[in-house]
């Protein structure tokens, strides 16, 4: 679905953003708060959800598009970014939040549950960036790349997801530096003790040590969605025009 609206102020004014993963979770979070402050949104998302999402944008006086994309395959990675420039002209922000989580046994990990969550978190994020840069070399735009705690410290019944974050981080501070010269940042952020679906859905595997888990989880309390979109935002801003190649933990002080 397709609107535009006059006269939008904020931040984001005037500017086009990506957002993949943008069905639930933190992804809805950041497309919501993006539309809030101005940009026009091009929601992704392998869910019928990201429909709702765009019709939440537009009816709050937004302008943004609905896209359904399974970002582990190459075309459906590309998709938002050539819906993005083919419709608006411009790309100037890519927030690559889509992704998957899963637990097992780090020995009883299956061959089809390592290479899904490789292939969403971490090769759809490459896919999806490879095809954006162009334009956002033209607009001098930024990425934010979701990654987690568990890139930055272990995580037990984790060993894929943590993989996939590290090889974001890894791919983060890599691009920071060889496009900063040609005007696009791109950074981090990494979540720690967030209440979403994805996580609220997570089957722990028998047998499991609960103790671990103070080990990973928030000094304080678990936090919505929203903090992290406030942090993308931060990253994706004119204010952070000096920060390039970072991550910034959101994660309550569980690594403090």
């Amino acid at each position: 679905m397709t609107n535009t609206v006059q006269g939008q102020d904020g931040r984001f004014a005037g500017k086009v953003a990506v957002v993949t993963g943008a069905g639930s979770g933190i992804g809805r979070a950041t497309a919501l708060r993006l539309g809030a402050e101005g940009a026009t949104v091009v929601a992704a998302d392998i869910s019928e959800a990201v429909e709702a999402v765009a019709a939440e944008i537009d009816e709050a006086g937004g302008t943004s598009l609905a896209i359904r994309a399974d970002v582990s395959t190459r075309p459906g990675a590309e998709a938002p970014v050539d819906a993005a420039v083919e419709a608006f002209g411009r790309l100037d922000v890519l927030c690559n939040v889509a992704g998957v989580l899963a637990a097992s046994h780090s020995d009883q990990t299956t061959d089809d549950e390592w290479e899904r969550i490789i292939a969403v978190n971490l090769t759809g994020v490459f896919y999806t960036t490879r095809h954006a840069l162009p334009a956002l070399v033209a607009s001098k735009g930024a990425i934010v790349m979701a990654a987690s705690t568990s890139a930055l410290s272990g995580h037990p019944w984790m060993t894929a997801y943590s993989a996939s974050k590290g090889g974001v981080l890894a791919m983060t501070r890599t691009l920071a530096m060889e496009y900063a010269r040609r005007g696009v940042r791109v950074n981090a952020v990494a979540p720690g003790g967030i209440t979403t679906p994805m996580v609220g859905a997570l089957a722990l595997p028998d047998d499991v040590d609960f103790s671990l888990f103070d080990r990973i989880s928030p000094l304080d309390e678990f936090r919505g969605p929203e903090t992290v979109a406030a942090a993308i935002l931060f990253l994706a801003a004119p204010e952070a025009a000096h920060i390039n190649g970072e991550v910034l933990r959101v994660d309550g002080g569980t690594l403090a």
